[in-house]
């Protein structure tokens, strides 16, 4: 059930890249001044599911690997609301990669982080669908979500952060927040976040994160060109963060399925469900079924 409740102090270890993926996000909404009560965070299962019991916001703890499916429901049931979906790799990318793909295809205004650390944390530190060769006897190659998140055609967001430059993950947080709010559509961020318990890789990763903005021939309205440089980058032995894929608005209007089904932006939540103002309707199906 939906849920507005004080938060609860958190349960992830000191030091944990979701730290930074909360600190984010908070930070975001503030800038963008919407409000918690107009806010809905779908949390996963595992470490990062439990996001949104730590800070003020309306909260849904959804089944595992269902969060996505969960995140579009809210938002049609009120496309009003700005609904943000959280969860890890293991939730993300083993159960739930059948609700990843489509939500590119349904392609509702909805953020979806999924805080990607290369483990399942909460379980103890076996290898995720993201692990590396070697990562406690893992001999399958890691999944790449972001390759996969391309490949879809599309008009949405993608994009990467690191919890260890909050500065840029905040900026990204937000433009795909206001990517949403004017209905542009899906908008994932995979967020590089580092279990230190389990798969401590905050050095590794800073010393190979580069910015793919700055790399020559970025253009994130260009999916071709954004394979080729994401491709390259990963070949040097560098992990490329940054947006890679945004819709041009004057290329464009928006694709959301919220302002296909929805175009006046009223769902059922504020749907007028007295009788006067549907009596008609009633009178007319009875006749049918009569």
């Amino acid at each position: 059930m939906v849920q507005s409740a004080k938060p609860i102090p958190s349960t992830w270890c000191p030091g944990c890249g979701h730290f930074g993926v909360l600190s984010a996000v908070k930070k975001s909404l503030g800038e963008l001044k919407i409000a918690p009560s107009n806010t809905v965070l779908v949390g996963g299962i595992g470490c990062s599911g439990g996001i949104h019991n730590f800070f003020e916001v309306n909260g849904l703890h959804a089944l595992h690997g269902r969060l996505l499916a969960q995140a579009v429901g809210v938002k049609l049931s009120n496309p009003r609301l700005t609904v943000i979906a959280a969860g890890g790799d293991g939730d993300g990318y083993a159960i739930g990669m059948g609700h990843f793909i489509h939500a590119f295809k349904k392609n509702a205004s909805i953020l979806y982080i999924l805080m990607m650390n290369e483990t399942y944390g909460l379980t103890k530190g076996q290898a995720s669908p993201t692990a590396p060769l070697g990562f406690e006897g893992n001999v399958e190659r890691p999944f790449d979500g972001i390759l996969t998140a391309l490949s879809q055609d599309v008009p949405n967001f993608v994009a990467r952060t690191f919890s260890g430059d909050p500065r840029t993950m905040g900026r990204v947080f937000t433009e795909a927040i206001k990517f949403n709010e004017e209905g542009g559509g899906f908008a994932f961020v995979e967020a590089l976040s580092p279990c230190v318990t389990y798969n401590d890789t905050y050095k590794s990763w800073r010393e190979r994160v580069v910015d793919i903005a700055t790399l020559p021939g970025y253009d994130p309205s260009d999916r071709k060109s954004i394979f080729r440089l994401y491709l390259e980058t990963q070949e040097r032995g560098k992990i490329p963060v940054g947006v890679f894929h945004r819709r041009v608005p004057s290329a464009a209007p928006p694709e959301s399925l919220e302002l296909k089904l929805l175009p006046d932006r009223t769902g059922p939540a504020e749907a007028d469900i007295t009788l006067g103002a549907n009596l008609g309707s009633y009178q007319k199906l009875l006749s049918i079924v009569t």
